[in-house]
């Protein structure tokens, strides 16, 4: 390796980019087209990032097997920062494969924390909790260390899991600090802060305050009977009853929820599952219907009596009921407290949960989408919508220059 290579990598491992192209700008060789590549993409120039390094992969010899896995890595975290998810688990399974037999453990555990990344961006959490824990990440770069933690820390968010999301964020705070990347702090801190702002709003027996993520977790184990508006669902301690596929009930449910301990008379109930302020005998007799299948629904959480004015929740232990709400109000609130679960909806999952069409649906994720707070994964009938990752995730890449990552 001669020295402007050295220094180019050296400067790309602190996050100098201008500094690592002034070294080798002009160079066409394969190690100076992937540090090229290396620093475009930190530059948040993807489309010639990836060309760069797949040029560089072309120019590696048959003999230089572990440049070309770094390579093919390096150009799998650039489609993982442009959110182009076809294609990478076997390329990437393969370079992590050759990479482990040539002994560069740090790359080849780089190249598994990529494909978890990308199951977390897909929404396939359960997948993404596997093969996290599947990593051994010991001695790792304090640069990778960091990232290795963010997605811990994600995952456990996504699953409100305070506590050990506050320690992975912990721990990734310290690993920026030793890697001295000032993007990677930034990040790490933007990850922190995630959890002091509010996530939702509490309505309990006529009183309303706003919650912290730590304090949303500490409500759903409290015992008291959720009605939980951002997923859409009923929850007690451990017991959930999904509703995000049927509005009318839910509607009912978190009507009730917001008149108990009092009844809420028929007419109300009505207005609020149907949307009609005539009701008229119809309208009485499907509510009944709906009110029937509700209870049935809920029987093991609470029961749903019938007064002289409607009808009344009464949660199963003395349980207290509360309505968990998104921190604002509006269309576009409600969607973004259903992405926020991480899963992926399609449109039409979405507007059956919010009880609104879908053209307003799509409308809403249009603009949530331009705000960068929702994105879109497929296309045509297999798009899907999620929220975008609670941590950036900087684009750090591999150094395919035979340059240990230290």
């Amino acid at each position: 390796m001669d020295s402007l290579i050295a220094a180019s990598a050296r400067a790309l491992a602190a996050g100098d980019a201008i500094g690592a192209l002034q070294r080798i700008a002009l160079r066409e060789d394969p190690p100076a087209l992937a540090l090229r590549g290396i620093a475009m993409a930190q530059l948040g120039e993807h489309l010639r990032a990836r060309e760069l390094l797949r040029r560089a992969a072309r120019g590696f010899g048959a003999h230089e097997e572990l440049a070309r896995a770094r390579c093919v890595v390096a150009e799998a975290e650039v489609a993982l920062a442009m959110r182009d998810l076809g294609g990478l688990p076997r390329t990437l399974t393969a370079a992590a494969a050759t990479l482990e037999a040539r002994a560069d453990h740090a790359n080849a555990l780089q190249a598994r924390l990529i494909a978890v990344r990308r199951l977390l961006l897909l929404g396939r959490l359960d997948e993404a909790a596997a093969a996290l824990a599947r990593l051994d990440a010991r001695g790792l770069p304090p640069a990778l260390a960091a990232v290795a933690e963010l997605t811990a820390a994600e995952l456990a968010l996504r699953s409100l899991h305070i506590g050990p999301a506050q320690a992975a964020l912990a721990r990734a705070h310290e690993a920026a600090d030793r890697a001295r990347v000032p993007a990677l702090r930034a990040e790490v801190a933007e990850a922190r802060a995630v959890l002091d702002r509010p996530a939702a709003r509490c309505f309990a027996a006529g009183s309303a305050q706003s919650l912290r993520l730590d304090e949303v977790a500490a409500l759903l184990v409290s015992g008291a009977l959720v009605i939980d508006a951002c997923r859409r669902g009923l929850r007690a301690g451990d017991a959930w009853q999904p509703l995000a596929r049927r509005p009318v009930l839910f509607a009912l449910v978190r009507a009730l929820a917001e008149g108990w301990p009092g009844d809420v008379d028929r007419e109300a109930l009505i207005a609020c599952a149907f949307h009609t302020r005539d009701p008229d005998e119809t309208h009485r007799a499907r509510l009944r219907v709906e009110i029937g299948r509700l209870r049935a629904l809920v029987a093991t959480l609470a029961s749903i009596e019938a007064t002289g004015q409607g009808f009344v929740l009464r949660p199963h232990a003395a349980r207290e009921v509360v309505v968990l709400a998104p921190p604002i109000d509006g269309e576009q609130a409600s969607l973004v407290a259903l992405l926020s679960d991480g899963a992926a909806w399609s449109t039409s999952a979405l507007a059956l949960a919010l009880g609104a069409s879908q053209r307003t649906v799509q409308r809403a994720l249009v603009e949530l989408e331009a705000e960068g707070r929702v994105r879109a994964i497929g296309r045509a009938r297999a798009q899907r919508w999620l929220s975008p990752p609670l941590a950036g995730f900087t684009t750090l890449l591999l150094l395919p220059a035979a340059l240990p990552l230290e």
